[in-house]
């Protein structure tokens, strides 16, 4: 079956965070959000078609999971990650950030140390700082044309205070796959240390042009014992509204911990969670495979749309995700300026690098899951505005 993903839904006054947010958060009426990281592209047929069923039956009361939930996960984890897990491992969470921060909770005390890879999705510093913990910033580099790992920083930085990495796998914002070297590397480090990494995986399946994803906790049998892995069908499939996540944890004493963390403090999800995440997962797989390539598409066309009309503007190189990140750098504004200038006279919503922490100042994400058009309205109004600013 062949999908449509350029017909333009329109998504105002259904509550939705990227949209209707938008022109209060922007300050700008006709805003272009090109931010929130969800997709303006309708979740696969047979999951709206599930729902649709189990909306039928009209009473919503408290859910259990039912028997057959984990075995989707399980048979997807196996054929699409090469992962062997099993269903004992998996906790059902309503999304990876509450996860991020019961892991925190769970795994560190006041005033331990907590590394984070920077810049990175801003939701990492609040659950290190919000919680109490004292956040360790080991900075990417850009060399060679991709963004890479600090390891020798990373091992200068963790020490017997260090309870805790957390890690982006793939990165948001800056698209990298990271390969297993990097990862075992950084496995090898935080064992040394005595520190658990918990791995923020959510875009695992969001693999672009070839790349190839290797989950943390799959490296070796000691990593799988001092790792939680935190997933969710919810940017694969379009179901960040319904608290589809779960977690990954081998270490029965860290199952243990961070289950008690989740039932206390978030409960369970919901019906239409765990009958979108079933759905999605049997019978996804073809939906996917096609909007994959038409993101890859959209990569193409914002590479050469920047190439041959915003020539200071730089690409940065994307594996996964569908998040670009624009390098706005030699435009010389600081990030005031430069936020005024997208939101503003461009009048097209774009996530700041600077949210992202040290070493985001003068980029900006931008989300190209939407329809092409979107992606080419967008493009042109920051070239037309960029032209403008020249003129004068």
């Amino acid at each position: 079956m062949a999908f449509d993903f350029d017909a333009l839904l329109d998504r105002r006054g259904t509550w939705a965070m990227k949209w209707d947010a938008a022109a209060r958060f922007y300050g700008v009426d006709d805003v272009i959000p090109l931010w929130v990281a969800d997709i303006d592209i309708p979740a696969p047929p047979v999951v709206v078609d599930a729902l649709r069923k189990r909306v039928e039956h009209p009473i919503y009361g408290y859910p259990m999971l039912p028997p057959s939930y984990w075995d989707p996960v399980v048979r997807w984890l196996e054929e699409r990650q090469n992962w062997a897990v099993r269903s004992d491992w998996l906790a059902a969470c309503p999304g990876v950030v509450p996860a991020l921060n019961l892991c925190v909770q769970a795994f560190s005390q006041p005033g331990d140390t907590i590394v984070i890879q920077t810049p990175v999705y801003h939701p990492f510093y609040f659950a290190v700082e919000n919680n109490g913990r004292r956040l360790i910033r080991n900075p990417l580099r850009f060399e060679g044309g991709r963004w890479m790992m600090d390891l020798d920083d990373l091992a200068r930085r963790i020490d017997g205070r260090t309870r805790m990495l957390v890690l982006c796998s793939p990165h948001n914002p800056v698209g990298r796959v990271w390969s297993r070297d990097e990862l075992a590397a950084v496995g090898e480090i935080a064992l040394a240390n005595d520190a658990i990494v918990v791995s923020d995986e959510i875009h695992c399946e969001l693999l672009l042009n070839g790349s190839h994803h290797v989950p943390f906790a799959s490296l070796s049998p000691e990593l799988e014992q001092n790792s939680i892995v935190c997933m969710a069908p919810s940017k694969t499939f379009n179901l960040a509204g319904l608290a589809t996540s779960f977690i990954v944890v081998s270490n029965p004493r860290m199952r243990a911990a961070i289950q008690r963390r989740i039932s206390g403090a978030v409960g369970s999800v919901t019906p239409f969670g765990y009958t979108a995440l079933e759905a999605s997962f049997r019978e996804g797989d073809d939906w996917l495979t096609q909007v994959l390539h038409y993101i890859e598409g959209n990569v193409t066309y914002v590479r050469l749309f920047v190439q041959d009309h915003m020539p200071r503007v730089k690409v940065m190189p994307i594996e996964g995700t569908y998040l670009m990140w624009l390098d706005f750098r030699a435009l010389g504004m600081d990030i005031h300026r430069l936020s005024s200038f997208l939101r503003e006279k461009a009048r097209v919503g774009l996530d700041e690098g600077y949210v992202f922490g040290p070493g985001g100042e003068g980029f900006a994400r931008m989300n190209i899951a939407c329809p092409r058009s979107t992606v080419q309205e967008g493009l042109t109004r920051i070239a037309a505005a960029l032209q403008t600013l020249e003129q004068r």
